[in-house]
């Protein structure tokens, strides 16, 4: 049996992976702030929300040892983790970001995924774990006003990294497969916030803007439909960092 566990799933493109996987009758652990409504409704059956404030550390620490997480991975023979959540805040040159907000998406965007991996590699038993960090085009090419966010998303392309060379390295390390994964640019709140920028904390605000207005942003459904293809097939870590536009599947 194949089992998910999925961060920020109550919107965007978490919410389109979500729907993705219910609908190949996968049960899903999912993990966010808020839970989805609508899938809480329609698919009660194969998913298990969990309100938490993933950019909490502590919180997420205690919850982790709780007895949820193993109890809901007994029995299967895949587990797939999706680490999605993510913020693009704060936005701008650095004089002007609050430490606090600073520490919050580092704690979202870096600390949330590499927890969730270590403590999933950990009870796994003998089932193959398959975990995809969702990165970003950010995290490899630099973009004025988003130093925190391409430096966090550069953080998850480096652990992808070197997780592989554990495994290398280990003889123990066979049942693992990490990807940390570019999804493209998507029809997602985050791009409204970005939207919502200013030139004068992000410059490249209209190119943002021009993508929406030329129809350029890739659906969710689309990106989500292919994100979970290639997490289920067996080019899946090939390759410890991708991008999902240049996948061929």
């Amino acid at each position: 049996m194949t089992k998910a566990i999925l961060t920020g799933h109550s919107r965007g493109l978490g919410a389109a992976v979500a729907s993705d996987l219910l609908q190949r009758g996968i049960p899903t652990l999912a993990l966010s702030r808020r839970a989805n409504a609508e899938l809480g409704q329609t698919q009660r059956n194969l998913l298990t929300q969990v309100e938490i404030d993933l950019g909490d550390d502590q919180a997420l620490a205690d919850w982790l040892a709780g007895a949820t997480l193993q109890q809901f991975i007994a029995g299967a023979e895949t587990i797939l983790l999706i680490n999605n959540a993510g913020t693009v805040q704060p936005v701008g040159p650095s004089e002007t970001q609050a430490p606090a907000a600073i520490a919050q998406a580092v704690s979202l965007n870096v600390a949330a995924p590499l927890m969730l991996f270590a403590a999933v590699a950990a009870v796994r038993g003998k089932a193959e774990l398959r975990a995809v960090h969702v990165s970003s085009g950010a995290g490899r090419k630099a973009y004025a006003g988003w130093n925190i966010y391409c430096a966090s998303k550069a953080a998850l392309d480096h652990h992808a990294r070197a997780v592989i060379e554990d495994i290398r390295a280990a003889a123990g390390g066979q049942g693992i497969r990490i990807c940390s994964l570019a999804p493209g640019v998507i029809d997602t709140d985050m791009q409204a916030e970005i939207r919502g920028s200013t030139e004068a904390t992000f410059p490249l605000l209209a190119d943002f803007v021009a993508m929406k207005r030329d129809g350029a942003l890739a659906k969710p459904k689309d990106a989500a439909a292919k994100l979970v293809r290639y997490l289920l097939s067996d080019q899946f870590g090939s390759e410890a960092v991708a991008d999902i536009r240049q996948v061929n599947i």
